[in-house]
């Protein structure tokens, strides 16, 4: 079996057997921890069910459309008509990338309505994709729930889902569930080299450490020097910083406007690393650990959120990792 789609290869197989039964499931329940690939998997699934149903031969074997088939012409281009995506929406359609919705709303449910009173325009199948259904609101779910129980001729939905024990008891036993489990970290350094053909193997390497057997969680923090951040938090974690010394410069670094995406991952890695020390510890430095952890959560969160003064919050945020030397 071959695929563009890295990893998880029984998750692969299962849904290909699937496909190649005589009948293919309506709903599927795409599980495992975030970003390992998913949503990948789920719109490579769309476009080869799509491709299948309006007849395309000579198609490799897995998952793969070659370049150039109309059908991943269409869906690439966003103009498939069998094909839905529902994911949060921006607060502001001019400023894509900021401010996004809580939640899948209940009107985006809604707009499928029109496409199910209707037979699949170019092939078999019609496959709608929820990105992530964890973000449903309750009346979306419940509008969702009727399309499960009476699926519309022809239609697959595939829900992605990071934490399924939170959806409705009711959507997940309509669905057949799909398992996806962490990746190798070769499998890891196989997707970011995909993702992005022009790092270095010390780029790569890096992100692979951070990854958690998650891609897409690698992924963010591409092009931020994450080793430079991770090694200053090591090295102020070790020594314990008694001068300031390693603060002020790492505040000084990350506290610059431009430096906002680096100062975020930092935001990221900082509690991540007090946690990863809290599990080789016990009695009283097991506590100190777990306190600072709190503490550097919150005022992780807090930092974006209240927009708090960055060059302070790296300082802060700096001493709760050098409080781990005590």
């Amino acid at each position: 079996m071959t695929s563009s789609v890295v990893g998880n290869a029984a998750a692969q197989a299962t849904f290909l057997s699937a496909m190649a039964g005589r009948s293919l499931h309506h709903a599927w329940l795409l599980t495992g921890p975030q970003g390992v690939g998913k949503a990948s998997f789920a719109r490579a699934a769309a476009i080869r069910m799509l491709a299948e149903g309006a007849g395309a031969t000579g198609l490799p074997v897995g998952l793969d459309v070659p370049m150039g088939n109309p059908t991943r012409a269409l869906v690439e281009a966003g103009s498939h008509p069998d094909f839905r995506v529902l994911a949060r929406l921006p607060k502001d359609a001019e400023k894509p990338d900021q401010d996004i919705a809580r939640s899948i709303t209940i009107a985006q449910v809604r707009t499928l309505q029109p496409l199910f009173a209707t037979t699949p325009s170019m092939s078999s199948r019609r496959v709608v994709v929820i990105d992530a259904i964890d973000d449903l609101e309750r009346g979306g779910a419940n509008a969702l729930l009727k399309n499960l129980e009476e699926p519309p001729a022809g239609t697959i939905f595939l829900l992605v889902s990071h934490a399924p024990g939170r959806l409705l008891p009711t959507i997940r036993s309509r669905c057949r569930l799909l398992r996806f489990e962490a990746l190798s970290d070769d499998e890891v350094a196989m997707a970011i080299r995909t993702a992005q053909p022009d790092a270095d193997d010390g780029e790569v390497q890096a992100l692979v450490r951070v990854s958690d057997g998650a891609p897409g969680r690698a992924l963010r923090y591409a092009g931020l020097d994450i080793a430079g951040i991770d090694d200053a938090i090591v090295r102020i974690a070790e020594d314990g910083d008694r001068d300031n010394v390693g603060r002020l410069r790492l505040a000084k670094s990350l506290g610059a406007k431009a430096a906002q995406p680096r100062y975020e991952a930092f935001l990221d890695r900082a509690p991540a690393y007090i946690a990863s020390a809290a599990r080789s510890r016990s009695g009283p430095r097991l506590r100190a650990a777990l306190d600072a952890h709190a503490a550097a959560r919150d005022l992780a969160g807090a930092a974006i959120g209240l927009s708090l003064d960055a060059q302070a919050t790296v300082f802060e945020m700096a001493g709760l990792v050098a409080s781990l030397k005590a």
